[in-house]
């Protein structure tokens, strides 16, 4: 099984578009509410940022355990996202593309065999590493469009 290039193009570029997408925002911007009881484009972030990480333990769980249950990720529940929402945007920002690039150096150079390696998802069953790979991305798309529809709005405001 190999990796297609949807997946390796996604996880070397895809969350480098939030450079975009939020620039010309002031940090005040980024860390207000557009949208009344909504996440603000910070929180988004940050949740992209820490996400990683414990998207990173699960990898290394089908890596090294056979199919194990892996349990939904929440943010509240996660110090680390408490933790990057003391830091400053360009903090999270700089550690959302460091991590990223490190993980993409990684997750793209397993030998091929492991890419048919599974883990369960409370949800959608059981996944081999590549559907985890696109569910990540997917996941992480999502919060873009978020991102972009909120930023969107705060730039039609000026």
């Amino acid at each position: 099984m190999e990796i297609p290039s949807t997946i390796s193009t996604r996880m070397h570029y895809q969350h480098k578009s939030l450079v975009d997408i939020i620039d010309g925002l002031s940090d005040e911007q980024i860390r207000g509410n557009a949208v009344e009881g909504k996440w603000s484009i910070f929180k988004n972030i940050v949740h992209l940022a820490a996400y990683q990480h414990a998207f990173i333990a699960n990898i290394k769980r089908i890596l090294s355990e056979d199919n194990p249950s892996l349990h939904s990720y929440s943010a509240e529940q996660d110090p680390l996202f408490h933790d990057y929402c003391g830091k400053s945007s360009h903090e999270v920002m700089k550690d959302l593309l460091g991590t990223r690039k490190d993980m993409a150096a990684v997750f793209l150079t397993f030998p091929t065999s492991d890419y048919s390696k599974t883990g369960q998802h409370p949800v959608y069953g059981t996944m081999n590493l590549l559907q985890w790979m696109n569910y990540f991305l997917l996941h992480e798309a999502s919060h873009l469009y978020t991102i972009f529809k909120m930023a969107a709005v705060l730039k039609k405001e000026y």
